[in-house]
């Protein structure tokens, strides 16, 4: 009930504390023949978070950083540089085979960057819009929306497990293994 967003195929390992930003592709305006239209608002986004020193979660339909506009958002490293967690996801009309980082697989493993692949179909993958969407809007453009929660997010990753959970409470216990 807490969960905004669950994946059971991720990369990262780890526990952050100190993320409130949220910046997504609002999937009502996503269209896979217009992903490079998409470039400029991250972009902007990406820079004015680099400026304020703000790390976030993007979330986003299909592959980041392909060169295939067609399957993802055709983004450069640089342009969105300042994600601390990268989300991957599918749509109904718009499947996902997960790259998992493939594209930044370097920067993901040399920054620790959490990678999550979130299919819209799966029986446990899940991202709850519904609170993304009551949050704080920071900033909505046309296909971007960046929203701030009033408390830290909870992001956990299991490197051995490549599960992931982000919550919006701080009190989830932390399961050390035995």
């Amino acid at each position: 009930d807490r969960a905004l967003l669950y994946a059971e195929r991720s990369m990262g390992n780890g526990r952050v504390e100190d993320i409130r930003d949220v910046i997504y592709v609002k999937p009502e305006k996503f269209d896979k023949t217009k992903t490079k239209e998409i470039i400029p608002e991250i972009k902007a986004i990406n820079e004015e978070m680099c400026k304020s020193g703000k790390k976030y979660i993007l979330i986003g339909p299909g592959r980041w950083g392909t060169r295939d506009r067609f399957i993802g958002i055709p983004v450069a490293w640089p342009q969105i540089s300042n994600a601390r967690v990268i989300v991957e996801m599918s749509l109904p009309e718009f499947p996902l085979d997960a790259s998992l980082g493939s594209h930044f697989f370097h920067n993901v493993i040399s920054m620790n960057v959490g990678y999550f692949s979130v299919q819209h179909n799966s029986k446990t993958d899940y991202i709850n819009w519904e609170k993304l969407d009551m949050q704080k809007v920071v900033s909505d453009r046309e296909y971007i929306r960046h929203v701030e929660f009033e408390e830290s997010l909870s992001i956990i990753m299991d490197g051995k497990k490549r599960t992931s959970l982000i919550t919006w409470n701080h009190h989830v216990p932390v399961v050390k293994p035995k």
